[in-house]
């Protein structure tokens, strides 16, 4: 059980820095910045989510999570949440407004980017390639291992030697056991997956006792949420935390350096916080919302917006899905999910397949039964109603897992963020839309994933194989809407997140990703943001400021 770190410090007039969501890159930013000194204020839409109020220990959390727990902000329609215009995009985004950000909901997989994800170009031809390379990164990622708990195997065959990670890794199950099997006779590529989710107390982290409920926040306090892991070290060191707290507009002066953001509370109080820095973390489609809000005559294409690449670009990592069903008890509603095992197998591009760049597979359990039937929907309904739901549960409940596929998004200016022109939000502020469709080559490559999957199943044993080739649930990954480059004409910030037209403003979330890589992008995105907050502390002398 955790204890939420509830401090009533009253904002200064003009902090040091202004920091806006208290998600996976904002909780970075705050920590590292209130820990060397700044006055830093943090304005976050949502509220603290105690560990007591997660359902996964509770019988009525396959029902709970159909709502209350669901990732899609449209269907949670929460206090905290804002609605999205999805009505042209093939895929739902999908995040959390709280103390933490989605860090609360997401499964905790933790996988770094491979060394070729930062050449794109240079290798493959496409897309741009990132300003720094695995190496640069490679002590930030293992600093965020330590800092998130994560559990794993170290020398893994897919990626270049380092450190070990902190925690052994987390057991792989009786169904990870057979997904392993299945490779092993093909000599497909597997792994221990990397998960940040304590397998063994780790300071105040209790040990995953495998609820299996990690997507929808773990009632233990084992998974790693920036709540848990970041927050009561930034208060302690100082930090202002105000929640219920949603921004409409980032303020700038005279000469276009940002002074700081106006925000509506929840009585419907307007305020106005005043900052020598802002740093935006609101993720790919809070970021790309909240610049464009910031309209000016000086700025009316948006804030930060010369190059016309706000909201443009917008990767979301369309998911696929083969579950196996098999004969023996796999266990598989048992945790974490969290993923047992991991592939890079056909993660590189080949140019004999028609398509490039690749897909990590994943290994995940397949819970209880109103998961199965919500989360791998389209059947028909006479399979998933009455006597035959009951006779397919039956068949299926813990005798399946799925492999997942998570294929790598390439970045596309027609795939972006609007503000829609009628929908708002509670307080009267206009929603994003997404407009966005699936490349030709994202298609060939899910198609190629999809029957290798479906082999692995059948090497594996499985008696039946069901495809879900496009999981329209699926846009957990928010990436690319203001990108990185040293070019100002054909990027937003720089390397260090400084956005090329305000001196003053940061943006440090997967926004700024130049691409998507193939796999889940937490440890990149914490990674990137504590790369970013230390470069503008150790250049704090030389940063313009307004106020």
């Amino acid at each position: 059980m955790t204890t939420i770190p509830l401090l009533n410090r009253t904002a200064p007039d003009v902090a040091d820095v202004l920091v806006i969501g208290a998600g996976a890159s904002g909780s970075v930013a705050v920590k590292e910045l209130a820990e060397n000194g700044f006055s830093v204020v943090c304005l976050e839409q949502g509220d603290w989510t105690p560990t007591s109020v997660f359902a996964g220990d509770k019988p009525e959390w396959e029902l709970l999570r159909q709502k209350d727990w669901h990732p899609n902000p449209n269907v949670r329609a929460g206090a905290a949440d804002y609605p999205v215009d999805t009505s042209e995009s093939d895929v739902n985004p999908l995040m959390y407004s709280a103390v933490g950000g989605s860090t609360i909901l997401y499964a905790a997989h933790w996988t770094r980017f491979a060394p070729s994800d930062f050449r794109v170009r240079s290798l493959d031809g496409v897309a741009d390639d990132w300003p720094f390379d695995y190496a640069e990164m490679l002590p930030y990622y293992e600093r965020m291992d330590r800092a998130m708990a994560v559990s794993g195997l170290g020398d893994d065959p897919a990626y270049p030697p380092g450190a070990p990670y902190p925690l052994p890794p987390l057991p792989i199950g009786k169904f990870g056991r057979k997904a392993a099997e299945g490779m092993d006779k093909l000599g497909w590529h597997w792994w221990p997956g990397p998960n940040s989710i304590a397998s063994r107390q780790h300071g105040d982290q209790s040990p995953c006792v495998r609820y299996g409920a990690c997507l929808t926040g773990c009632p233990q306090g084992a998974k790693a949420s920036t709540d848990l892991t970041h927050w009561p070290q930034a208060l302690a060191a100082g930090a202002v935390l105000v929640t219920g707290a949603r921004v409409r507009e980032i303020t700038v002066d005279a000469q276009g350096r940002a002074t700081g953001a106006v925000y509506v509370d929840r009585n419907g109080g307007e305020h106005h916080q005043k900052a020598g820095v802002v740093v935006l973390a609101a993720n790919g489609v809070g970021t790309a919302r909240l610049l464009q809000l910031s309209r000016s005559t000086a700025h009316p294409d948006g804030l930060a917006n010369s190059s016309g690449l706000v909201g443009r670009r917008l990767m979301m990592h369309p998911y696929g899905a083969v579950v196996g069903t098999y004969e023996d008890d796999l266990e598989s509603w048992i945790g974490p999910s969290g993923q047992a095992i991991q592939s890079m197998q056909f993660y590189e591009t080949d140019a004999s397949r028609g398509f490039v760049r690749g897909a990590k597979w994943n290994v995940m359990p397949t819970g209880g039964p109103l998961g199965m039937r919500a989360g791998y929907g389209g059947r028909p309904v006479k399979e998933s109603w009455g006597a035959n739901f009951h006779r397919n549960v039956k068949a299926t409940m813990g005798r399946s897992f799925e492999w997942g596929i998570i294929a790598e998004d390439l970045p596309d200016d027609t795939n972006r963020v609007v503000l829609d022109g009628e929908l708002t939000d509670s307080d009267g502020i206009p929603a994003p839309k997404i407009i966005y469709t699936s490349s030709e080559n994202t298609s060939a490559l899910i198609d190629f994933h999809i029957a290798r999957a479906v082999e692995a199943h059948e090497a594996a044993g499985a008696v039946s194989t069901s495809v879900t080739r496009l999981m329209r649930d699926c846009g957990w990954h928010l990436l690319g809407t203001a990108r990185m480059g040293e070019d100002p004409a054909t990027s937003v910030v720089d390397q260090w997140g400084r956005a090329h037209d305000v001196p003053n403003l940061y943006v440090i979330d997967g926004s700024i990703f130049v691409t998507s890589a193939g796999v889940n992008p937490t440890a990149m995105i914490m990674a990137l943001a504590l790369r970013c907050v230390e470069h503008l502390i150790s250049e704090r002398r030389n940063q313009e400021v307004a106020v």
